[in-house]
């Protein structure tokens, strides 16, 4: 059920705003809890026995990991199932999201050698990867004793399923909304008229920009590699750069919109990532909470960067790799993790990651870093590392080739002009006045352009959904 369907717009959001509002103080969590099971039962089916299961082992191991007056022998047996429980999540992951890609790389060496080996085809649960993330933030979060364990089992549903975050994020840790779960709502109609403007701006980023282009990145990435040229390579990626930016920061602007008309505050997850000046910041500015859960519960354990350059390096790498295997079991995110990863650590060996202070510089080096985040982008979106190879070889040499029919057919004007707008917008400077109202700049000017916007823009995306022309968010897939 996506956020971006006449199912959620018109029936299920309201009917679930309608009982909260009518509902005891006391039973926000029920509410919540309730309807997010019935909105990932909707579209996981069967799969949600599998939700279900890891809630039910987290949550009895959470009460009995918490420090205590710990002697050495209860200490270890708390270290021995903080263990458990973290390989039981990955575990599920790993079967779940990797054991189709890793038979498939067993059955291409057997057929080298001539035999034969079965490749094991199994149902992507919807947001393992997200759900899987916010199990291991609550056991290590209780076993470090930051926040303590749940001890109401509607509450801990209620954190886990929440529909807003459930599907796509942002990854909620368990410190960042531990206090407000048991808060009693006191304000609804409040904090229903703080999250529907940021619900409504997300989702005309989505519908509005990133829906728009979806046809013509599709038809640019789907070009044989007999008839790319320089000019379809340059809109595909360009085009895509675009899209997954407006689709997936659409998406946060709808999940934390709804979290706060439910009462909940979930963190920010984009932060205007391509007015970065270095790779560093991107990481800093995109996807913000998947970098925080990595640093918080790998980068740091493994040493972070207190333990000298070659382990800084290396455990930048392996958390680039965890971070391309993260968004997909395939060779093309794994490319795109250790290119990001390689960037990282060379500008920590040049001392790049800093940020020039004079402005023609800091524009060179704006420029080079969105040079770099789109030719990473082609192996993120590209189907296999030849296709990713081919365009980016097509963008490196230009030529006189136009466009094909079919590429040609999916530029229409309308394509055209959500194209430059969202290029204007993403690019101007930050102190320009309209680059700070992507995300959630909270100055009168910004709520000014915002309620402008929104006048026109929520009305256009209402009748995009009216005639069926939205499409999944592309974090769907993760």
């Amino acid at each position: 059920m996506s956020f971006a369907s006449p199912l959620f717009l018109w029936y299920f959001l309201p009917a679930v705003l309608a009982v909260v509002l009518v509902a005891p103080r006391s039973g926000r969590n029920v509410v919540v809890a309730l309807a997010s099971l019935l909105f990932y039962a909707s579209g996981a089916g069967g799969t949600t026995v599998l939700l279900l299961a890891c809630i039910a082992v987290n949550f009895l191991a959470g009460r009995r990991l918490e420090p205590g007056d710990d002697w050495p022998g209860q200490r270890e047996r708390r270290r021995w199932l903080l263990i458990g429980v973290v390989a039981f999540n990955l575990t599920i992951l790993l079967i779940w999201k990797y054991a189709g890609f890793a038979t498939e790389q067993l059955a291409v060496l057997a057929r080298w050698f001539g035999g034969d080996y079965p490749v094991l085809h199994l149902a992507l649960p919807i947001g393992i990867s997200f759900y899987t993330f916010h199990h291991i933030s609550y056991v290590v979060d209780i076993y470090r004793g930051e926040r303590p364990a749940l001890r109401d089992p509607v509450s801990f549903v209620t954190y886990i399923a929440m529909f807003p975050q459930l599907v796509a994020g942002p990854i909620v840790r368990y410190r960042e909304i531990a206090d407000q779960l048991p808060q009693r709502r006191t304000h609804r109609l409040d904090d229903i008229a703080a999250g529907f403007p940021r619900f409504a701006w997300g989702l005309t980023k989505k519908v509005v920009v990133a829906d728009t282009l979806a046809p013509m990145v599709d038809a640019c990435f789907a070009t044989p590699a007999q008839d790319m040229t320089f000019a379809i390579a340059w809109l595909g990626a360009i085009g895509y750069t675009m899209q997954l930016y407006f689709d997936f920061s659409g998406y946060s602007d709808m999940a934390i919109g709804l979290g706060r008309m439910l009462g909940f505050r979930l963190p920010e997850n984009f932060a205007r990532p391509y007015s970065s000046v270095t790779i560093t910041e991107f990481w800093r500015r995109w996807h913000m909470s998947l970098s925080r859960w990595f640093r918080d519960y790998v980068y740091i354990p493994l040493g972070g960067n207190r333990r000298g350059t070659a382990t800084t390096y290396r455990n930048l790498t392996i958390i680039f790799v965890l971070t391309g295997f993260w968004h997909g079991a395939a060779w093309t995110y794994l490319v795109w993790g250790l290119f990001h990863g390689g960037l990282l650590v060379l500008e920590r060996r040049f001392g790049w990651s800093a940020a020039p202070a004079d402005l023609r510089s800091r524009l060179a080096r704006r420029a080079l870093t969105l040079l770099l985040v789109v030719v990473g982008w082609v192996f993120f979106r590209a189907p296999d590392l030849g296709s990713a190879l081919g365009m980016l070889g097509h963008m490196l040499v230009p030529d006189l080739a136009g466009l094909t029919d079919i590429v040609a057919a999916s530029v229409t004007h309308q394509r055209l002009f959500f194209l430059l707008i969202a290029l204007i917008v993403v690019l101007l400077p930050a102190g320009s006045g309209t680059g700070p109202f992507l995300e959630a700049v909270r100055t009168r000017e910004a709520y000014a352009v915002r309620a402008v916007v929104l006048t026109a823009g929520l009305g256009y995306a209402g009748l995009l959904v009216a005639t069926g022309t939205f499409s999944p968010f592309l974090y769907y897939q993760f």
